[in-house]
């Protein structure tokens, strides 16, 4: 009897010992599985990555009260929110004032309304109004940046403008640009005395009138002196520009690129598919689909001056076509593949000067940037021109999950099921092994 009761303690002992150990183990390395379709709960790489290039200390204050009419416990939300960046960079601290509390404290930190969250990191600060992980994402990227970066682009001339709305313009991705902490603004050459000095990214796109031999002048001058510049060029005439194409090496074939992939897709036969990524620090694990609608080839010389790199290849089995034509003349077309986007690199007083020309206006333009991964190259690109490599990487997406929709039929089967087949079943299995130990 007493080696039964002796037994019986250690095991209790035992069993009681293992679940405090569990729990201790358990508050010291807590493990998480996100089985949400999309990894709704979980970072994405992007944010990952940007976590990443924040080495200093990040503190984040939420003014929010503790009840919400609507969302309840708003702080619980909050702070599991903020935990899943947490578990990337633990020296993330988390505080909460209450704005009907602390007014004060409201007052001294320009709060505008209950909710906003104030993000501080190395003397500088971002303030958030929509919580998600696009936004804490694109904030934690620009406080990660290591300076302010001013991009102009080219006007006067009918040009796409960053901050436009048309079809044609760039507004998406300009907007894209401004939520990653570049400043925007116009350039009309025609009453500029020059290109400024602290341009760090000059942006010409195509346009729809002739610049002046003097607009011209400024923009040569500028690359002369070591400016960095995006040039995006459609399949028209350069209007003016092109004693900028000779100073760089890059020679454009007459005609639209046609590219018989895009119609195996059921895509516009218009459009390129740009699927060929050579090595680069632009495309370094990019792996995205790109789209180049109005395609046109470009083509580089060899030059003593200029370090020309291919980014995007596409048309592998396509064509440069002069007629515009969908059906392959080998008389006056020109076999692919082509060169959709090139790289350029030099040393210019003491530091590397880049360019890339793109042979497609359309590829940024708010009708087509949200194809495959057209904004997430866009933005590669700028990084690279301002010198910014650490930051090229995918920016984060927002992540829908699947909604599972039961019948009635199936509801009804899963409660009788669960409330009473599956106790009667547990009943029935301890009745059972009450009956054998009898």
């Amino acid at each position: 009897m007493r080696t039964l009761f002796f037994k019986r303690s250690l095991f209790l002992l035992f069993l009681i010992t293992s679940f405090i150990g569990s729990y201790q183990l358990a508050s010291r390395f807590p493990l998480q599985w996100d089985v949400t379709q999309n990894a709704l709960n979980s970072l994405d790489q992007g944010s990952v990555d940007a976590l990443k290039q924040l080495n200093e200390p990040l503190k984040i204050t939420v003014y929010v009260a503790e009840q919400d009419a609507q969302l309840g416990d708003v702080r619980k939300l909050v702070t599991d929110f903020v935990g899943m960046y947490q578990r990337y960079k633990t020296d993330i601290s988390l505080t909460f004032v209450d704005p009907v509390k602390e007014p004060d404290a409201v007052r001294q930190s320009g709060i505008r309304g209950n909710g906003e969250m104030v993000v501080d990191y190395a003397g500088r600060r971002e303030h958030i109004i929509t919580l998600n992980q696009q936004t804490l994402t694109s904030a934690l990227l620009r406080l990660a940046r290591s300076k302010d970066q001013l991009m102009m682009y080219v006007t006067g001339h009918g040009e796409r403008k960053l901050d436009g709305v048309a079809n044609h313009d760039l507004g998406e991705f300009g907007k894209r640009l401004s939520q990653n902490g570049y400043r925007i603004a116009p350039l009309n050459l025609s009453i500029a005395q020059d290109v400024p000095s602290n341009v760090g990214v000059l942006l010409i796109t195509h346009p729809q009138a002739d610049f002046f031999p003097g607009e011209t002048d400024k923009v040569m001058r500028h690359i002369e002196q070591g400016g960095n510049v995006l040039w995006l060029i459609d399949a028209e005439p350069l209007r003016g520009l092109e004693p900028l194409a000779e100073q760089l090496g890059i020679t454009l074939t007459p005609g639209v690129v046609v590219d018989p992939a895009a119609h195996d897709v059921n895509a516009p036969t218009d459009w390129t598919l740009g699927t060929g990524y050579a090595p680069h620090a632009i495309t370094q694990n990019f792996d995205l689909i790109t789209v180049f609608p109005f395609a046109r080839a470009l083509g580089t010389e060899d030059s003593s001056n200029w370090e020309h790199h291919v980014l995007v290849e596409g048309a592998t089995n396509g064509w440069v076509s002069a007629s515009h034509s969908t059906k392959f003349d080998k008389r006056n077309d020109t076999p692919g593949p082509v060169n959709l986007a090139i790289a350029l690199q030099r040393e210019v007083a003491g530091h590397e000067q880049r360019i890339v020309v793109i042979g497609s206006g359309a590829f940024l333009s708010n009708a087509y940037s949200g194809n495959g991964g057209n904004l997430d190259l866009g933005i590669n690109i700028l990084n690279w021109l301002s010198g910014e490599e650490r930051l090229i990487t995918l920016s984060p997406r927002t992540t829908q999950d699947g909604t599972l929709t039961l019948s009635r039929n199936m509801l009804l089967f899963m409660s009788v099921g669960l409330l009473v087949a599956f106790p009667f079943i547990l009943i029935a299995i301890g009745g059972r092994l009450w009956w054998l130990r009898r």
